[in-house]
């Protein structure tokens, strides 16, 4: 039987509202959702998988998301950063970290191998930000930054995984319609010190159909979660 714990961490006058998939051999995912109608209920395909071969995540509802309500205007892509580490610093997860992030949540969690020992970057469907949007609330100034032509080109993430030395997997959608296939390239050709570098990029996706897709197809979502459990347990599947 899986078990999974629900949990609440105070944050800024909030309560963040998570869970606890239970893992049998490892309890050091941290998943981060991404933004628009995204909540953590949003990625239970992936993460049940996960916990079905023994390895546990914890994940949670940003401000202005599924059971933590709120607003977007109150929260940014900074305060999700600092939302993450509330959650991390309330958990039990051991470092090194593994850290997923969906979307706008793979840039926090390109933010977070910054500040914590993180052996295992998984990024799907990846957006990277300017650092001029990073602590803009959330609302039209923020979305005028990111809506400018290429404005994550000069975005700090490249950066940041130059002196990343763990596990890289990128999963790009082959149809995304939110991410050019440019920056999950660039994403992956930015650490050239990794451990390890992959980019999986995923036939007929989209940008909110990749598992639900894989899933159509068992043997295709099993070598995806390979993958996947591979760079989790570093080489191991």
């Amino acid at each position: 039987m899986s078990t999974i714990l629900d949990f609440d961490v105070p944050f800024d006058g909030k309560l963040l509202k998570g869970d606890h998939y239970v893992g049998r051999d490892s309890n050091r995912i941290l998943y981060l959702h991404g933004a628009g109608n995204s909540t953590r209920r949003g990625h239970h395909l992936l993460r049940g998988a996960l916990q079905q071969r023994g390895l546990g995540s914890v994940c949670f509802d940003a401000i202005g998301h599924g059971e933590t309500g709120g607003t977007f205007a109150e929260s940014s892509v900074a305060s999700r950063t600092r939302q993450a580490q509330a959650v991390l610093a309330a958990s039990a997860l051991a470092e090194p970290l593994v850290v997923f992030g969906s979307s706008m949540g793979a840039y926090n969690a390109i933010r977070l191998s910054e500040q914590h020992r993180v052996d295992a970057l998984v990024l799907i469907v990846p957006g990277v930000y300017t650092p001029s949007a990073y602590e803009v609330p959330f609302g039209p100034e923020f979305s005028a930054i990111i809506r400018r032509e290429r404005s994550w080109a000069d975005s700090n993430a490249w950066n940041i995984l130059s002196r990343f030395e763990g596990r890289l997997l990128v999963i790009h959608a082959e149809h995304d319609a939110v991410i050019p296939l440019e920056i999950s390239e660039r994403l992956v050709d930015a650490a050239p010190h990794a451990e390890s570098r992959q980019l999986l990029i995923v036939p007929g996706a989209e940008h909110n159909r990749l598992w639900s897709l894989l899933a159509e197809t068992p043997q295709h979502f099993d070598a995806a979660l390979d993958m996947v459990t591979a760079v989790v347990n570093g080489g191991r599947q």
